[in-house]
């Protein structure tokens, strides 16, 4: 395999990336000069030394280079909802609810969505970190899944609620998960903020 195909693969595991996408990429890499290139692997380099994955809710995080803090700002504000936990598949989808300003409580990456067909799902998301937060969390009232609206994001709802049943019933914590609003097979990060002020409140 030459350096072209190599590259190729790399860039076929991005998300949404197929083989015409990611030979694209390549071929547009060498169309540049050595400066560009150098550029972006020095900012790729960066990424992971100035990029941080917080403890509490999973999301990446730009690190405080005056505290290192292991906790990202929106954990650490004392002035979250601390009564709501909003669940979202991935850091794209939490930026989307949070750019909307719509909900101020505290959010928890799950890390993935539960295939259909899995045998070993607790290898694929992180059910048993959020189970843990979840008993640590005083005053939660409310935990929102919110996930895409697809067969996948449903079992995921429907997989999470079981996980989480037990233990939301000792604690007295409703579960909801996000209404109307969001038409099939929208993804939550490409969700407008009309559609996202509508599905939020209307969860059920």
């Amino acid at each position: 395999m030459d350096i072209i195909e190599k590259l190729t693969e790399v860039f076929k595991e991005f998300p949404g990336i197929g083989e015409r996408q990611a030979k694209r990429f390549v071929y547009f890499l060498m169309a540049r000069n050595s400066g560009y290139t150098e550029n972006l692997s020095g900012l790729i380099s960066d990424l992971k030394k100035d990029v941080a994955q917080c403890e509490e809710c999973f999301r990446f995080f730009l690190i405080n280079k005056k505290n290192r803090s292991k906790i990202c700002e929106i954990c650490s504000d004392k002035n979250i909802d601390t009564s709501t936990l909003m669940i979202v598949e991935k850091d794209s989808d939490l930026e989307s609810v949070r750019k909307s300003r719509i909900y101020h409580g505290k959010y928890f990456i799950l890390g993935g969505l539960v295939p259909i067909v899995e045998k070993n799902t607790k290898s694929r998301v992180r059910i048993e970190e959020l189970k843990n937060k979840i008993k640590k969390e005083s005053g939660l009232k409310e935990t929102i899944l919110a996930f895409s609206i697809s067969p996948q994001g449903d079992h995921t709802d429907v997989y999470v609620r079981n996980e989480l049943k037990d233990i939301a019933e000792k604690m007295g914590i409703k579960i909801s998960s996000l209404g109307k609003g969001l038409s099939t097979g929208t993804e939550l990060e490409y969700s407008d903020n009309d559609t996202l002020k509508n599905a939020l409140k209307n969860r059920q």
